[in-house]
């Protein structure tokens, strides 16, 4: 686990000290997202003659909507990507199947090949003793 990060942060155009186990970085751009979603709110009419209560409820229940949508897309990715290595796992042995079968028709092949050399070998020698017969 990383160490302890504090740092300065403005959410709602207040400055503010926010500690946690991520990177200064990660903090900042969290408080960039929340301020996008509060500047997003702030330029709807409606939203402004909301009470302060009820804008900070809206604020929060969009950013809870939008993470519960990332996490649906999420299992959704994972879901895809189960699914395409189960592919990929099948036709790995669907390869190794048809790899296993050219070999042993290659192997076989070979075999017909020397067979059909040596059957050529046997009809020329059987050709030439029947030729000596002939002129004996």
């Amino acid at each position: 686990m990383s160490a302890k990060t504090d740092t300065e942060v403005i959410i709602g155009g207040k400055v503010l000290t926010v500690s946690g186990n991520e990177s200064a970085e990660y903090l900042q751009r969290v408080a960039a997202y929340i301020n996008s979603k509060i500047n997003e709110y702030t330029k709807m009419d409606s939203f402004k003659w909301q009470s302060v209560d009820k804008q900070n409820m809206l604020i929060h229940l969009n950013i809870a909507d939008d993470y519960f949508k990332a996490k649906n897309q999420i299992e959704l990715l994972e879901q895809d990507l189960k699914a395409k290595e189960n592919e990929l796992y099948e036709l790995k042995h669907e390869l190794i199947a048809t790899q296993i079968k050219l070999d042993n028709t290659t192997k076989s092949l070979k075999e017909s090949q020397e067979q059909v050399n040596e059957q050529s070998k046997q009809i020329v020698r059987l050709e030439t003793e029947l030729k000596k017969n002939k002129h004996n």
